[in-house]
């Protein structure tokens, strides 16, 4: 139900559902429940596309009736419930309870977190933010003012390309490094990957 303002509260979990977050949805680090929640990606595992959209019982209820009084919540999809898509995301929900995913994430977060004395070393590195499986490397300029590179230096782009060169694709939004790997990767490959984006952040600032 809507809360005390009767608004709807609609939750885009598309990139960070399914564990990402170190929990199933992100909501629950809030203890909050949408109205709305999208999800997408990794309901497949990211092996097919499919998108759904949950709802509660009162928005739904709202436009349920009989053909006849034209109630119904009109909506349209290309390839709206495919059935191979479908068995994927039923498949991945299995394997998430099965082998016990999220509880596999705890060592894995924690390894993630590890790196941030590494990078906060770094004298160009303004913040090194994490939660769950997802962690970012603000770049800056200035770290007492935190004033960040000029967008025309394409600061991450350079490192991305650098990256490169060492044996990983980094994804740079500006002056930000992302961390966004898959659950299923391994402590070792962190470490290499953690490696080559401090590799490639030296290589590229400390010339």
């Amino acid at each position: 139900m809507p809360g005390t303002w009767g608004i709807h509260y609609i939750a885009d979990e598309i990139a960070v559902g399914f564990g990402r977050t170190g929990r199933m949805f992100a909501n629950e680090h809030a203890g909050v429940a949408p109205d709305l929640l999208c999800l997408s990606k990794g309901i497949t595992g990211g092996y097919l596309p499919l998108a759904v959209v949950l709802t509660n019982d009162s928005i739904y209820d709202a436009f349920y009736d009989e053909y006849a009084t034209l109630k119904a919540f009109l909506h349209s999809h290309s390839y709206t419930g495919n059935p191979l898509a479908c068995a994927v995301a039923l498949e991945v929900l299995a394997i998430f309870q099965e082998e016990q995913i999220l509880e596999g994430l705890v060592s894995k977060t924690m390894h993630l977190a590890s790196y941030r004395e590494m990078f906060e070393a770094l004298p160009w590195v303004g913040e090194f933010r994490q939660l769950g499986m997802i962690a970012a490397i603000e770049l800056v300029k200035d770290r007492e003012t935190r004033e960040g590179f000029p967008w025309e230096e394409r600061v991450g782009f350079q490192i991305f390309k650098k990256s490169l060169e060492h044996g990983a694709l980094l994804r740079p939004l500006g002056n930000v490094i992302y961390f966004f790997p898959p659950l299923t990767i391994t402590e070792e490959e962190m470490d290499r990957l953690a490696d080559i984006a401090h590799r490639s952040v030296v290589d590229v600032l400390d010339s």
